[in-house]
């Protein structure tokens, strides 16, 4: 069975194994990067807000064996995990006063994202692009958001600017950035799929001590946390941590990995390393740049190919 007919049938069984009047149907989404993914999108009568699940994944453990029947009663006890009891209130869309406290943003790669970028107010962020969107709900499990396009921005008379400040003033609130060592994150990650999590550990705030050869900075979320290198003032807050310049390894747009600064790594062998990574270990709709970048802490300056730097507003 190929991924379409593994889909459908997918779509097939979740209608007729759930009730209430729900009703799978296929979406298929323009992700990140240019990328295309299909999933089931899930509608609950008298909700508006219908999740959809990718299920790629899923795919993956279909051709290692898992049946078919299970991968459904996985997905299903999923939506129940998910699903929304009651409607968003549309109207509050309709209006920027409506939104503007849960306006906040993203960075993602400027030359793979050049198509939708025409269809969304935008700005640069040394090479790569910073795009908003709107938070509604974020749970451990599940986000529900929704880019802000040319047409929300012309229908709410906004402009990329007020956008962009309502969006740094929202992120410190509903998104804080979170500094960690490597150590810290790996158990995190292991502990999460165990229901093990170790101590809270956030360098920025002063929780936790330890220091390490790599640093992960993300978001309290993990969701779209490589943003955090353009909140202001965090990168200083970094450097003043670490006491010295640092490369920025962009990992995925998700976070990102700190390296103190040494002459013992060249910039090329850490650009050859973040390509590799993301040629072999990240999804391409979550690959965010193959370079990597060097802060001056003297400066308060990115320093690298291609980049141009943001000025005085970003920090």
């Amino acid at each position: 069975m190929d991924y379409k007919e593994f889909a459908h049938a997918v779509e097939k069984q979740m209608n007729q194994r759930m009730t209430g009047g729900v009703k799978a149907g296929l979406h298929t989404a323009v992700k990140n990067n240019g990328k295309e993914r299909t999933g089931v999108l899930i509608e609950t009568p008298g909700v508006n807000i219908s999740p959809t699940i990718y299920l790629e994944e899923y795919y993956e453990s279909y051709l290692e064996g898992r049946p078919l029947g299970y991968i459904v009663g996985e997905l299903i006890e999923f939506y129940e995990n998910i699903k929304k009891e009651e409607s968003w209130d549309c109207d509050r869309i309709l209006t920027y006063d409506g939104v503007k406290d849960r306006i906040v943003f993203k960075l993602i790669n400027t030359a793979k994202n050049r198509k939708f970028l025409s269809t969304v107010p935008h700005r640069m962020f040394l090479d790569l692009s910073i795009v908003f969107y709107v938070l509604f709900e974020a749970t451990g499990e599940s986000t529900a958001v929704m880019a802000v396009s040319n047409n929300h921005a012309r229908q709410w008379n906004v402009g990329t600017e007020t956008l962009w400040q309502d969006a740094i003033k929202n992120a410190r609130k509903l998104l804080p950035a979170e500094m960690m060592t490597m150590d810290y994150a790996l158990k995190e990650m292991l502990g999460k799929g165990c229901g093990q999590m170790p101590e809270t550990e956030n360098l920025l705030s002063g929780a936790g001590k330890e220091r390490d050869g790599m640093y992960v900075l993300s978001n309290s979320l993990r969701n779209y946390g490589a943003a955090c290198i353009a909140y202001p003032h965090i990168m200083e807050d970094v450097g003043e941590i670490l006491q010295g310049d640092y490369y920025i390894l962009p990992s995925s747009i998700h976070e990102v990995v700190i390296v103190p600064y040494t002459r013992e790594i060249s910039r090329k062998e850490m650009d050859d390393m973040v390509k590799d990574i993301n040629e072999t270990q990240v999804a391409e709709e979550e690959v965010l740049s193959n370079h990597v970048y060097l802060y001056e802490r003297s400066t308060g300056r990115f320093l690298g190919r291609n980049v141009k730097q943001a000025g005085g507003d970003i920090g």
